[in-house]
């Protein structure tokens, strides 16, 4: 990342708190048409992409940063498939658009005037808009009746405290505190939401032309995720874990036969194992859904399947696929399921014939992280076949993709101007034999804008989290940033990634760390052996299990000049009770719990190894970070600081995991601390003022 003179200040000013040093660019080493800090608040990406029953047009919401609120802008725009042309249609604030079965109408979801969330109705001809809800709530999975007189979707519904006793009643005008939180629930805390109020996620419809709406699903239990309408406007089909224990066995939900006008739930699906994301094919004779039999490991295929109306006769569709599906979409002649999928860190399209022969249709989706080249995507499909969805590159962040006939097309190059006569660091992607066994291993390189072959360059390890999640061909400001001042970016999918098959995804079973950390040893070997990456400056990073794995990186060598290890899960014991997904690490990722097997749990904790680390190691968190709390970090800074090993702790402010970076402002804090760690340490590029 470039630091322009202009934007100086703001780069230094998230890192400075934390790291008396020097700068850590200057801009003449740089060139002066490079990816800049403020660019991040201008790159725009294209998501949510929606195509009309008939295929004529493509609404999609247009993401943007806002450098005056230090956040994400939504707007809605417009693209004719046949011109090309596109045309904004609302402003700030509008998401999750749905196409009407007749194309004439839109439903979406945006704010009233104080603020809350709620669905409206645009006529696209028109601009006209106009409210249908009042809702206490925020409203998600909006799915239209198909006679195009209802709108289904879903609300978290508050249910009674049950206190252990009476609140005492304050004196008017007292000022008292704030009442103790009492907590009996299983799930009482959630990243991105905190300790969470009482009450669960229920079904409700509304006419489409507005009114009252009404509540179809109740009792202790979340209902939701994708709702699937029957032809006839009378069922709705839906997913919900109704077991006796649902809390405690978290992937065990069932799909659901939802009747619209007396309220009645039939259950369609009875195993151990995730059932959820249904849809009726269009004759109204089939159903569509994903799930997989629950055999409690840490990675399992989400399958295609296919039953009866009544929940008769399953059938696997996508057996022959060593992958996860999703987004399953009926053709519109019910003779195919589309669907998305990931294959060595790509994300495609494919369709799937009902007696399961496959073929891709689309390639390309990628989703909407900024900051890291993770996978994603997502799709939509119309009566002719048309697919859109958004898709992009490690040099291009996501714009519209369309799909017809077996011919790929994209509408839209909503960074053209930005990148305009700017140098981009080159991305490119090789295989490496894993020293531990041979196992083919897939990792990217990203050259500086100015690279030139035959020299050596000071290198940067960035490892994925998840464990079980994928990088790919796709964009990543942080790479960008580190290639810009002079790295080279190094990122793999080790074992235990997801993309790659059941079983390359579970050779970290109850051995993570393991053999993971000998995969990324030999990517590094390699881009040393290339005669790009400077053995003798190299640097380590990564969040979550990236973290994990920075931290057990260092334990077990020297070759690192400095690592960062974000958000971080340092002690497995600790972290297996505290995280919010207690439920699940013990019982999938250990097939233990902690007092039964608390030496595997041990051995496996970068915190066993910290005695052996002489690496100068900094630490970053958010504050609010419920799924590896900051609680894990601190130990390991602790333990760092007692051995008087270089370290130092960065909290990132109202930071949850997932949005550790999702302020444009903390992502470049962030990352220009990271820099200026490496730059630290660097021994090719000397830095005034450096410790020694």
């Amino acid at each position: 990342m470039t630091i322009c003179t202009g934007f100086r200040a703001l780069w230094l000013a998230g890192s400075a708190a934390a790291l008396t040093i020097g700068a850590p660019l200057h801009a003449e080493e740089v060139p002066a048409r490079s990816f800049a800090p403020a660019d991040v608040f201008a790159i725009q990406q294209a998501a949510d992409p929606q195509i009309s029953p008939d295929g004529t047009r493509i609404v999609y919401t247009r993401l943007t940063g806002d450098i005056m609120t230090d956040s994400d802008r939504a707007s809605l725009w417009l693209v004719d498939v046949a011109s090309g042309e596109q045309q904004p249609l609302l402003p700030d604030g509008a998401r999750q658009p749905r196409w009407s079965p007749d194309g004439k109408r839109i439903a979406y979801v945006g704010k009233d005037s104080g603020g809350k969330p709620q669905i409206f109705m645009l006529w696209p001809e028109t601009g006209r808009t106009a409210p249908v809800t009042a809702l206490p709530g925020s409203p998600g999975s909006l799915s239209w009746s198909p006679d195009g007189r209802t709108i289904a979707f879903t609300m978290f519904l508050p249910a009674p405290d049950k206190a252990l006793a009476p609140p005492i009643e304050r004196p008017e005008g007292a000022k008292w505190a704030d009442p103790i939180k009492e907590i009996g629930e299983v799930n009482f805390r959630a990243d991105d939401a905190g300790y969470l109020p009482r009450g669960f996620g229920q079904v409700f419809t509304v006419p489409a032309d507005g009114g009252a709406p009404r509540q179809l699903t109740s009792g202790d239990f979340d209902h939701g995720g994708a709702l699937s309408w029957t032809p006839d406007s009378k069922t709705i089909l839906l997913s919900s874990n109704r077991s006796p224990d649902p809390d405690r066995q978290p992937l065990n939900s069932d799909i659901f036969a939802l009747d619209a006008a007396s309220g009645k739930l039939t259950r369609l699906t009875n195993r151990d194992g995730p059932d959820f994301q249904p849809t009726v094919s269009p004759d109204g004779k089939w159903v569509a859904y994903t799930g997989f039999d629950d055999r409690k490991l840490g990675y399992q295929n989400n399958q295609l399947w296919i039953m009866g109306i009544d929940g008769s006769s399953p059938r696997l569709v996508s057996g022959g696929l060593d992958r996860s599906v999703g987004t399953p979409r009926w053709g519109a002649d019910g003779k195919a399921i589309y669907a998305d999928y990931e294959d060595r860190g790509l994300t495609r399209i494919a369709r799937f014939t009902l007696d399961g022969k496959m073929s891709d249709v689309a390639t390309g989706l990628v989703g909407s992280d900024l900051d890291r080249p993770y996978t994603g995507g997502g799709f939509s499909l119309a009566r002719n076949g048309a697919l859109a969805f958004p898709v992009g590159d490690a040099a291009h962040p996501a714009d519209l993709g369309y799909a017809l006939g077996g011919k790929q097309r994209t509408f839209t190059a909503l960074n053209a101007g930005l990148f305009s006569g700017k140098a981009i660091g080159r991305t490119q992607m090789f295989t490496v034999a894993s020293k531990a066994d041979g196992l083919p291993v897939d990792y990217w390189m990203v050259t500086p804008p100015d690279y030139q072959p035959g020299k050596r360059y000071p290198a940067i390890l960035e490892i994925h989290g998840g464990p079980h999640a994928a990088y790919g061909d796709a964009w990543s400001s942080d790479d960008q940033v580190y290639a810009t001042n002079g790295y080279v970016v190094l990122y793999a999918n080790p074992r235990g990634s997801t993309s790659y098959g059941e079983e390359f995804a579970n050779k970290i079973q109850r051995a993570y760390p393991g053999q993971d950390y000998d995969d990324l040893m030999s990517v590094v070997d390699d881009a040393v052996a290339r005669g790009v990456a400077d053995g003798d400056n190299l640097f380590v990073t990564g969040g979550s299990g990236g973290g994990v794995l920075t931290a057990w990186i260092v334990g077990k060598t020297d070759r690192f000049k400095a690592a960062v290890s974000q958000k971080p899960v340092i002690n497995w014991l600790s972290f297996a009770l505290t995280s919010d997904g207690y439920p699940i690490y013990g019982p999938y990722w250990f097939n233990a719990m902690p007092w039964e097997e608390p030496e595997l749990f041990w051995k496996l904790s970068p915190l066993s190894l910290v005695g052996n680390v002489k690496t100068p190691t900094m630490l970053l968190v958010g504050e609010e970070d419920y799924r590896t709390p900051p609680s894990e970090a601190a130990q390991y800074y602790a333990a760092l600081q007692l051995r008087k090993v270089p370290t130092r702790l960065l909290l990132v402010p109202g930071a949850s995991h997932h949005g550790l970076a999702a302020r444009p402002s903390q992502l470049l804090a962030e990352t220009g601390a990271i820099l200026a760690w490496f730059d630290r340490y660097r021994s090719d590029k000397k830095k005034a003022g450096e410790a020694k």
